[in-house]
């Protein structure tokens, strides 16, 4: 393709680079990423992305600006407490880069649209805050043969793997069944340190980036662990399960059905 001086000069690091290069720039342009959640993980996310200059960037959220929002979601600003996230994060992104077309999708995600929004993207991003939502995500990105990068948080912690479907295993073969809904802790009760989704989800970006590229290791059957008070990771690694419910050999979820995600938010 052809890349005007403005672009040159916008992408030149990435142009120097034998993993990128024009060709690589010419594959970020043309890729379609949809990221789920706008706020502590879809924030950083999503910046990164629009500045890499992926060209068709989808942000999926629900929810309005909150003043408690701004201690980590760094897509919105005090002026725009009140606006729905979507339209702050796309103001935010294609402000940073003229280049990228941001679609806001204002919606909550549930078993009913969730086929629907997945299709037509290379890539799903799940920056999402709870687990049912993270569970719905992840079968229907397995059933849909989407590559999908899911990230978490919570306090001063962060994980975060890379789900090829078919390829490697799925969220459901860490954890085969959503936790008692009593036992789950959230951001509203158990906090979280704003820097935490800085880092994970600046690393779901470049997992991203590394897809779209078709260059190095993902984090396919690794699931990353960041303890933020310690400023350390480990990796542990995952196999996929034959019995998984949903990727395995004999798979007893086919369909993704209202009920079973009844608790999504």
């Amino acid at each position: 393709m052809h890349l005007s001086d403005e672009q040159k000069q916008r992408y030149s690091r990435h142009l120097m680079l034998a993993e990128v290069g024009a060709e690589g720039q010419e594959k970020l342009f043309n890729a379609r990423v949809l990221v789920i959640g706008a706020g502590g993980l879809g924030s950083p996310t999503g910046y990164y992305l629009a500045a890499a200059g992926i060209g068709n960037l989808a942000i999926a959220d629900n929810d309005a600006v909150e003043l408690s929002n701004l201690q980590r979601q760094i897509a919105h600003c005090t002026g725009t407490v009140g606006m729905p996230k979507v339209e702050s994060a796309k103001a935010a992104f294609e402000s940073l880069n003229p280049d990228i077309r941001v679609t806001p999708i204002k919606q909550r995600i549930t078993a009913d649209n969730i086929a629907g929004l997945i299709e037509g993207y290379d890539v799903v991003v799940d920056c999402c805050d709870n687990f049912p939502t993270r569970f719905l995500i992840n079968d229907a990105c397995v059933l849909g043969g989407k590559r999908l990068v899911s990230g978490a948080i919570l306090r001063f912690e962060g994980q975060l793997t890379t789900i090829i479907p078919h390829d490697g295993h799925c969220y459901r073969c860490i954890f085969e069944e959503l936790p008692p809904a009593d036992i789950m802790p959230s951001l509203q009760t158990a906090g979280l340190v704003g820097a935490i989704p800085g880092v994970i989800g600046t690393l779901q970006a470049l997992e991203v980036l590394k897809l779209v590229l078709g260059k190095g290791d993902v984090l396919k059957e690794r699931l990353l662990v960041f303890d933020g008070l310690k400023t350390a990771f480990r990796q542990i690694n995952v196999r996929r399960n034959p019995d998984c419910p949903v990727c395995g050999k004999s798979p007893r979820i086919r369909s993704l059905r209202a009920e079973a995600y009844a608790a999504v938010h």
